[in-house]
Formats: C-alpha cells, structure tokens, sequence
C-alpha cells in the first residue's frame, strides 16, 4: 500500500501539465466573479442572456485571444486555448459550447479554410465577439454524412455571385449554435456549383441578420426551443432562399473560383479535398473530449466528497453509521472511474500537446495529420462514452441528494448526454478510427470509396497486417516482456498490461481483415462485405483507444519526477487497466490470454487496489482544482439531513 502525506498542490501541479498556469489563471477569474457561476431557476431566454454575458466576459480575457494568431491580436497558444476552455467548461457546459461556437468553430473556420483577406476582415470581430457567428454544418438530413449535404451554393458568373439555397426542410441546417438569438454570421457548408458542375462541400461566409438583429433578405431562421440539455446556448435552424453573397465568400484555401466561374484547387480528388477540410477543424473534437472530462472531474468531485461525509448502517459493536465510501461496493462504483478519468486526463493532455505542435494542421505533414485526426476521433468517442457513464454513476452513488438539481449531477447529465454524438457521432467516430487502423498507406487510403477502401484491404492490406503480426511469434513476444511466461508475469507489471493491450488490438484488427478479404473472395459487393464486419472493426477501434490510453498514462506516470506522486499514479494506473481488464476479461479468457486463475486474481486485485486508494480519494479528487464557489455543499446537506432525523 502506497503511503502518501503530499500536499494536495503537489499532485495538482503534475495533473495540470505545461499550461498549469492558464489553468490557475482561470481559475483565479472564476473564484473572482459572481457571474461566472452556474444560473438557476432561469427562463430559457434568461439563461441564453446570461451565458451570452459570460461569453461577452471571457471575449475580454486571454482565454480568447490564445485561440488567434499574434498578427491579429491574438496568442497563438493552441494548446493553451484547448486548456482554458477546458477549465471554463467547469462553470457552465452551456458558456463551454457558446465560446467554442464562436471561438473553434466560427472563427476556427475562417482562419483554417479562410485565406488572408478573410483573417484580416473577420478575425478580430470573431475574437471580440463584435461579430457573433455560427457554424452551418449539419442539416435536418444530413448529420454524420456531410459529404451528401444538399444546400447548394451556384456561382453566378454574371455578377461575380455565389447563390446559397436551401432546397427542402430536409436541406435546412439543423441545431446550429448561436442561430436562434445572436449570430450575424454563419459559416456555411453547402455544395459548391460552378459552370453546372458540382465540386464538393465548400464552406460559404454568409451574413443571417443584421447589425439591428433582423434576419438578412432571403434568411429564415427558427428555434429549435427547449432541448434536453445546453438550454443556455440558442440552436436554431436555419434556411436559404436565393441569397446571394459575393465570390470572396468562399473560404477558398483549398478551393477557389476565378472570376469567370473556373473552378481551381491543390487537391485534385473530391473526396480528398473533403476529409483534408474536415480535418483542420480538429480541434473541436479535442474540445468536445475535453469539456466532458470536465464534467466528469466535477461529477467525481461531488461524489466523493459526498461519500466521505454520507453515513448509512451500523457495524457490529459499533455506536456510529459507516462513512459509505468505507464500503468496498461503493469503492468499485466511484474509483475504478475515477482512475479511468485520470487515464483519460492524462491521454487528453498527450492529445493537447500533439495538435499545439501540429498547430492545428499548419504544420504538420499529411501523415501526422491524419494520425492526429484519428486519434482525436478515438479519444472523443471513448472519453465521452466514460463522461455519461460515469455521471450517472455518481448521480446514483449520490442518492437522492444527486437527483437534486442544485447539485448539479443532474445539469452535467443533461448537458453532457449530445456529447457521444455531436462533433460526431462516436460509433461513426470509431469507424474512422478503424479505418486508420487497416492500413498504412493513409494518402491512397484517404482518397477512396466504400467500395474502394474494401478492394484495397482485400487486395494490400491483409497481407501487411497479416505480415506484421506474424512477423514475430506470441510465445516470443512473452518470452521477451516476461521471461517465465504468462502465468508467471506479475499481474502489476506495466509490460504485460500494454502487451495485453496491445496483442488483443493486433489480434482484432487480423481478424477484421481476413474476414473482408474472405467475404470479397467469395463475390460478395464491397458495401456488404464492409457493413458485415463492422462489429469487428469497432472493436479494433476500441482495443486500439484503450492501448494509446494506457500508454499515455503509463508514460506520464514515467516523466513524474516526485517520488511520491510517481508511487500513487502508479496505484492509479494499476487501477485504471486492472479494472478494464475485469471488464473484459471474458475475450481474453475466450482467447487464451487470461487463464481462469489470472481472471480471478484480476478481481481480487480490483478489490485490493479499490481499498488501498480509498484514503487517498479525496487527495486525487482535490487535484482537479476545481474551485469551491463551483461545487455544490453537499456536505453540509448530509449533515443537515441528519440532524433532522
């Protein structure tokens, strides 16, 4: 059992990572203004004002400006942008999404797919908040699938003119923040038409209201009303009919049109040109895990807090009640979570650094890029699954005190809940994520098809997968990481959890590609081929997610250079991969990688690792730093209650 008397700051400094200091600084804005608090009791209008006037507040503050580049009154700071907003998630998710509409998407639109005439016009106005906007993707029929979306946007040669149209209610763009009250731009995506020829998805800079807040001639914008969740933030939707913008509002760095109608761009393939677009706006993905792991630190904040002060049933000979988080079963409920959530944490962190170095695509190559792209779509789906799991779970490790709203688990439930589907959806997600698993060859890989993409695994790719897995054998691979084999490995050692990790993912992925190859072989069409194997490749996804998080953890836990703080990530870690491996252990017993003895010492592990963290939960609650004016008293209603009986 690891012993541990530290100080809370320092675990806190080590978890806050390399931009510990805008976190504080964050903090520190919180802690000093009343508004930036949770609103209750609010009427949906009142609530939009308010979020509206935290989002005019943080305008004003550096988190704003770290989005930006220098050269436009910017920072520059991806990462610590990333960071900020993170910590800013902490006070209302409903502010969160408001400013990352504004901030990542809207403005992150225009300086990733703009060229310089539309930084230097829209930028600032985007980082001030003196021009509200919105980002007009999805569509009523059309959420996931962009590349089918039907508003068209037509060139008009004669007058140097693009006409933005909405065909149908099917075409109409759907939730899009910041519609329904306060936008006067959107960033639309709709198909681009020049000289009768369709060129793809192309984003469009299209004015929807005027500086009085009346809809523009041809805009017909409606609220989507009371949602489940977010009801700070005003969705609304949004229709074209006719509306003309001039040519230079296409955001044209990777499509232009002369003015003749001439249709030019650097990347030839259509389908290419789409995902490389898609893929600069990275960053809200990033954002979205982020902002649920928030949540989650907040939820697990409450709830073990909560357990600590909450008394239920008398042992034997005993004239108190029992704290409940002294009861093993409530452990198990609250920290195995817990540990998953600094796993995430600590892989989230991993995935800030890469996309701060990879500036959001400016600089990274192709590949990178798209390692980049699928990791952030990986982490996303698999964080945000653990945000509305574990919430709930605390909500229930809360009682009845949880199902209060003033206790907000009920508020991050809800706010939380579009999380596994906006910024996309996390099963579609996945199947990206797979994708980029089955393959090495990302550039050609890139550019195809369903029925492409289906031809070349069955054509190229089994035989690498096939060649790298048995490139060298199991029993080698055990005689190297533990040299007295399986059953002789420590059941703690790091080696032998990512070799687990690792040899299922590898294990999953083979079998992927054997059976499209098999299915292709015996005549079958690629689409079928592909959708019969879609329970595999989401499991590839999924086994390839949680290796990169264990390694991610097991690295941070590596660079810790405090002894102490080393010793009780590592008792957390240990947690985090015993516990998925408990959840999982009937595919490793199913292929021989757990015997049933090691399947059963996995529990007792759990058990044994649940009671020796149990003194320090409120330490490695604390270290989240989520300021106290944030945290509801729950405290104080358990003793209250108690008083009462």
């Amino acid at each position: 059992m690891v012993q541990v008397t530290m100080e809370v700051g320092r675990l806190r400094a080590f978890v806050d990572g390399r931009w510990a200091a805008i976190r504080e600084e964050v903090r520190a804005q919180i802690r000093a203004s009343e508004l930036l608090r949770p609103g209750d009791g609010l009427s949906i209008e009142d609530y939009r004002a308010r979020v509206l006037e935290q989002a005019r507040m943080v305008s004003q503050t550096k988190s704003a400006r770290l989005f930006f580049p220098r050269e436009y009154g910017g920072e520059g700071d991806m990462g610590g942008a990333l960071t900020a907003f993170e910590t800013i998630a902490l006070v209302d998710l409903s502010l969160l999404v408001k400013v990352g509409v504004q901030y990542g998407l809207f403005g992150g639109v225009i300086r990733r797919l703009g060229t310089e005439r539309h930084h230097q016009r829209y930028l600032r106005a985007a980082m001030t908040m003196e021009l509200p906007g919105c980002f007009a993707m999805t569509e009523t029929g059309h959420g996931s699938d962009v590349q089918s979306i039907r508003t068209t946007a037509t060139y008009d040669a004669s007058r140097e003119a693009f006409v933005i149209h909405t065909p149908d209610d099917d075409a109409r763009k759907d939730y899009i923040g910041n519609a329904a009250r306060d936008g006067r731009m959107a960033a639309v995506f709709a198909q681009l038409i020049t000289g009768g020829e369709g060129r793809g998805v192309h984003v469009f800079l299209v004015p929807i209201r005027d500086e009085r807040g009346r809809p523009c001639a041809g805009v017909r914008i409606e609220d989507c009303g009371l949602k489940g969740g977010l009801n700070g933030v005003d969705n609304g939707r949004l229709w074209f009919d006719q509306v003309r913008v001039p040519r230079d509002a296409l955001l044209d760095r990777f499509g232009t049109v002369a003015r003749d109608g001439a249709y030019s761009s650097p990347i030839a393939n259509e389908t290419r040109r789409f995902f490389t677009m898609l893929g600069t706006l990275v960053s809200g993905r990033v954002s979205v895990a982020g902002a649920g792991l928030s949540a989650t630190k907040l939820a697990m904040t409450i709830a073990i807090r909560y357990g600590l002060v909450r008394r239920q049933f008398r042992a034997a000979g005993s004239d108190q009640e029992v704290i409940i988080l002294d009861y093993l079963q409530h452990q198990r409920r609250l920290l195995p979570a817990l540990a998953t959530t600094y796993a995430m944490h600590f892989a989230q962190q991993g995935l800030v650094e890469s996309l701060h170095k990879a500036a959001d695509g400016d600089s990274a190559n192709e590949s990178e890029q798209r390692q980049l792209e699928t990791l952030a779509a990986g982490l996303k789906a698999v964080s945000t699954w653990h945000t509305t799991q574990t919430i709930q779970t605390c909500r229930e490790a809360c009682g009845g005190a949880g199902y209060l709203s003033l206790n907000r688990l009920t508020e991050l439930k809800a706010d939380t809940d579009v999380f596994t589907t906006f910024e996309g959806d996390n099963t579609v997600l996945l199947q990206l994520v797979a994708k980029g698993l089955l393959t090495n060859f990302r550039d050609e890989f890139g550019s195809m098809d369903t029925v492409g993409l289906v031809r070349y695994v069955a054509d190229q790719v089994v035989g690498a997968v096939l060649e790298r897995t048995a490139a060298r054998s199991l029993a080698q691979w055990i005689a190297d990481l533990m040299p007295g084999g399986e059953e002789e490995a420590n059941l703690l050692d790091r080696r032998y959890h990512l070799y687990l990790l690792a040899w299922r993912e590898k294990h999953v992925l083979e079998a992927a590609a054997r059976r499209l190859k098999k299915l292709i072989a015996n005549g079958g069409d690629a689409f079928t081929a592909f959708n019969a194997v879609q329970d595999h490749l989401l499991l590839a996804a999924r086994a390839h997610v949680d290796r990169v998080v264990l390694e991610y953890f097991a690295a941070a836990v590596d660079r810790c250079g405090d002894p102490e703080v080393k010793a009780l990530l590592s008792q957390v870690c240990d947690l985090y991969v015993l516990a998925l491996l408990e959840r999982d252990r009937a595919w490793f017993l199913e292929h021989g990688q757990l015997s049933a003895a090691r399947a059963k010492a996995i529990i007792t592990n759990v058990n044994r690792l649940c009671r020796e963290l149990r003194p320090h939960a409120r330490l490695l609650v604390d270290a989240f730093g989520i300021p106290e004016e944030l945290l509801p008293d729950l405290v104080r209603e358990a003793e209250a209650a108690r008083v009462g009986r």
